[in-house]
């Protein structure tokens, strides 16, 4: 083998150690450092999810204390009205802050909401006589925070924390008693939809008194400011819940002694039956009706309907029901008794307020009916298969002063089988899908069509409120409906006596 086919075969087949030395060591150098740089940028970021993820717990543990403050706070004797206070203990706890103040936006204004310790950033007298905490919530429930103007009043412009070393170098605590001793102070915008909504603020180092409050201090009274606006929110909530619930309660009671002062029976007044019903559109009813006995032959059927729905007008109804009771004492004539009663209701609501009212003078010695009415809806007859519509004249009531109304009264007899209904304008008024009302002809339609079939007073109170029901959409105004029927058995249109039916004015 000559020395040149040794050279090609030296290249081909080995690899001289030289060259192992100046390529693969250098190769296996880099690699190792490769992989050193990627366990170390693994390492550190392992480091930074722990660090992340002892933050989540951190401010999970924290939200949770949060919680269960507000909790024991719900069940301590001041209630919802202390959970602020609590709050702003637990944060002055957590952030080592002699005093802390929560302020929230309320009533269009921004206002102190909670308070710990004597903090001193209030212009009405000083921390010192301030000590208890109610004084001093009312102290700052006095100041005006405008934006702009003085430390809390900047934030809002601002929007941003700030960490105040010496309050006693800052002009913005220039206004307050004793600002050469505040001391550090710090603050905390919270926010929701780009929108202060409220500022948590705090003063005095207390861990190191001396000493200005430092970052990590005020990094974390930024991650408890999430929680107090949470807290707040909360807050909010039950309140709101609590007044709904207690209005509720007040206006259940309301309707249980509305429904108490209603007639608990109906009454037999020798050849009349009478009979009622009332379906309310809120909570409490505007309408009303009742039973006086004015002696032993003569009661007085009243229904009133008072202008407006709901408690205004369920005041209204149960003044106008103590009065017309009071009257019946002094009972000498149907015109008379409105009248009085007009000029009572008068100057009790000063003529802002008033109510119609429609009155069944009943004797069940002559089997008469006198009707008079105070702008209430003309009541409507059945008699001998016929239907009348009474309609005398006269003022609502409360309105105007008696020397400007004028009442005029109607008497007719009744024969046996012969009905008489008042109602409310609930149920002419009542409107369906197309907004059309039900309207006088169709209530008169279904008050006919059941006095030619029924006999009982219920019955036909039930057909007639069922047909308005049927009609309407929903149920827009307080409804009632009261009948009067002379029992007895039916004449002949020949028997009956004479005058029977016939109409005269008082």
């Amino acid at each position: 083998m000559t020395a040149g086919m040794c050279g090609v075969f030296c290249a081909a087949g080995t690899v001289s150690a030289p060259v192992l030395t100046h390529i693969v060591i250098p190769l296996l150098l880099l690699l190792l450092i490769g992989a050193a740089a990627t366990l170390r940028l693994l390492s550190l970021r392992i480091a930074r999810l722990l660090r992340e993820l002892k933050d989540e717990k951190q401010a999970r543990g924290e939200l949770a204390s949060f919680l269960s403050r507000f909790a024991s706070g719900l069940r301590g004797d001041e209630g919802f009205e202390g959970l602020m206070h609590t709050t702003a203990l637990n944060v002055a706890e957590k952030i080592d802050a002699k005093s802390v103040c929560i302020y929230e936006f309320r009533n269009e204004e921004f206002t102190g909401a909670g308070v710990s310790g004597n903090y001193p950033l209030v212009h009405t007298g000083t921390p010192q006589g301030l000590a208890r905490r109610h004084q001093l919530l009312e102290a700052l429930l006095r100041e005006k925070i405008v934006a702009g103007i003085g430390f809390p009043g900047s934030l809002l412009v601002s929007k941003q924390p700030e960490l105040i070393p010496d309050a006693a170098a800052d002009p913005r605590f220039g206004s307050y008693a004793g600002a050469g001793a505040i001391g550090s102070v710090m603050a905390v915008p919270m926010l929701r939809d780009g929108m202060v909504r409220g500022i948590v603020c705090a003063v005095g180092n207390r861990a190191r008194p001396s000493h200005p409050f430092s970052q990590q201090q005020l990094d974390r009274l930024r991650r408890l400011s999430s929680e107090i606006l949470m807290v707040q929110d909360l807050v909010r909530v039950y309140y709101e819940i609590s007044r709904r619930d207690r209005i509720d309660q007040e206006l259940e009671f309301a309707r249980h002694i509305q429904t108490s002062l209603l007639p608990a029976a109906f009454p037999q007044w020798g050849n009349f039956s009478v009979d009622a019903r009332t379906r309310s559109a809120k909570e409490v009813n505007g309408d009303y009706y009742d039973f006086v006995r004015i002696d032993d032959d003569r009661l007085l059927v009243v229904v009133g309907d008072a202008c407006g729905k709901g408690v205004p007008a369920s005041m209204l109804t149960a003044m106008t029901r103590s009065f017309a009771n009071a009257l019946g004492d002094s009972f000498t004539t149907l015109t008379a008794f409105l009248r009085d009663l007009n000029r009572k209701l008068f100057n009790d609501t000063g003529g802002d307020r008033f109510i119609t009212v429609g009155c069944c003078l009943l004797n069940r010695k002559d089997s008469l009916l006198e009707f008079g009415r105070a702008g209430h809806t003309n009541p409507v007859t059945f008699v001998h298969n016929h239907i009348r519509v009474i309609s005398p004249d006269g003022n609502a009531l409360g309105i105007l002063p008696d020397e400007f109304v004028a009442f005029e009264t109607l008497c007719i007899s009744l024969d046996p089988g012969s009905t008489v209904m008042m109602y409310t304008d609930g149920l002419t008024e009542a409107t369906n899908a197309a907004d059309e009302e039900f309207g006088e002809t169709r209530l008169i339609e279904a008050f006919s069509s059941s006095c030619e079939k029924r006999t009982e007073a219920s019955e036909i109170i039930g057909d007639v409120m069922d047909a308005v029901k049927r009609f309407e959409r929903k149920q827009a105004d307080d409804q009632t409906v009261v009948l009067i029927r002379r029992t007895g058995n039916d004449p002949s249109a020949d028997d009956a006596p004479a005058g029977a039916g016939e109409e005269r004015h008082g």
